[in-house]
């Protein structure tokens, strides 16, 4: 009884942190439409620079943190920007041909296009081979040299407050169960030399 109640016990506060999380990191986000039409717009002027950006983002919908902080801090954007979706099935497979789909946002001269892709929990998400399958498909505009573009990493610190809804305690036992998580550069196969994090802050 001891061991099934530490069990649900961990198991409860990993939901509810994760859930939290969620939460305010899609609030920082922001919905990625407007964000690109703002773009699109001229109202907010960027140097486009040369090259590919690839941005992980867990929802299709929201602005990568990276995306927006490269955006708001340094006031610049590649030419071509690639945000991957990444969505896990409950099913152990997904084949190749119902993987993949590319969504250009409304506005396929600027460069920026959403490729989401759909992974069974047995399949390895491998976001370089992702994105040569998707350019063998023809789902992304022009050609891609993979080896050649920069992968933007948004990571997250993870800040305990005063915050109601969750104890203290659960919070202090979320954050160690959070640093123990695996790196995303590493368990999305992303390249050491061509991988930027940018840091973001959000409470708990």
């Amino acid at each position: 009884m001891a061991i099934a109640f530490t069990v649900f016990t961990v198991l409860m506060t990993w939901r509810k942190g994760q859930g939290r999380v969620t939460a305010n990191r899609s609030r920082e986000e922001g919905p990625l439409r407007e964000f690109i039409d703002q773009l699109d717009s001229g109202d907010s002027p960027v140097e486009r620079v040369p090259g590919t950006a690839i941005f992980l983002s867990a929802n299709p919908t929201k602005t990568p943190l990276a995306l927006r902080a490269n955006v708001e801090h340094n006031h610049v954007l590649h030419e071509r920007v690639i945000i991957v979706s990444l969505e896990t099935a409950r099913v152990p497979h997904i084949a190749e041909a119902k993987r993949l789909r590319a969504d250009h946002l409304g506005h396929p001269a600027d460069g920026i296009t959403v490729l989401m892709a759909r992974f069974g929990f047995q399949d390895e998400p491998n976001v370089p081979a992702t994105l040569r399958l998707a350019a063998e498909r023809n789902l992304l505009e022009g050609t891609l040299d993979v080896d050649q573009a920069s992968y933007f990493l948004s990571q997250i610190t993870i800040v305990p407050t005063d915050a109601p809804g969750m104890s203290s305690w659960r919070k202090r036992l979320f954050l160690t169960m959070a640093h123990n998580a695996a790196h995303p550069a590493a368990y999305f196969r992303l390249p050491d030399d061509r991988t930027i994090t940018i840091g973001e802050r959000i409470d708990v």
